[in-house]
């Protein structure tokens, strides 16, 4: 049974959850032979300022990437 747990931060559409769901849905039955009632897929959307790369919370990387010349 296998069980998928996708962590994003917030901001996707119901829609594009969707076919997120559908999307690996689709791939472990394809690759991995599964029945698409045993598969569990979890969504779990995290505020920006709960997580970080590049040394900073992502609230502030956007602010500074806003901040960014447009690249021509």
């Amino acid at each position: 049974m296998p069980y998928v747990n996708i962590q994003i931060t917030k901001g996707a559409t119901r829609e594009q959850k969707a076919e997120l769901v559908e999307d690996v849905t689709d791939s472990l039955v394809r690759v991995l032979g599964k029945k698409p009632e045993h598969i569990h897929i979890v969504i779990q959307e995290i505020n920006d300022e709960d997580w970080g790369f590049s040394g900073l919370l992502t609230d502030e990387w956007k602010k500074q990437q806003s901040q960014l010349p447009a690249s021509e």
